[in-house]
């Protein structure tokens, strides 16, 4: 499938792509290719294959979210550049 430019125009505009003249030619050949490509995928017989929503049957292990105390507060503000008693100070980001 060919590709012309008012269409790469178009998909560049999309995509918020600014195209240099000079990378035009390539951006045809290659977007025709993959075009091509996608077509030759329509011609695999697929019936009787159950669609898959992930690629393999297996499940995450997770463990268990526990809510335990893995450092101490003390510990967590003993290198802050910027601290009180219980917080860090950070810079005010908002008006």
């Amino acid at each position: 499938m060919q590709v012309d430019k008012e269409t790469l125009h178009k998909v560049a505009h999309l995509a918020r792509l600014n195209i240099k003249p000079e990378e035009e030619t390539k951006l045809l050949s290659d977007m025709s290719e993959i075009l091509t490509w996608v077509n030759k995928l329509e011609e695999v017989d697929t019936e009787g294959v159950a669609p898959l929503t992930h690629m393999s049957a297996e499940v995450n292990a997770m463990r268990p979210d526990e809510a335990a105390e893995t450092i101490s507060r003390k510990d967590a503000l003993k290198n802050a550049p910027e601290k009180d008693d219980k917080f860090f100070k950070v810079p005010k980001v908002l008006k």
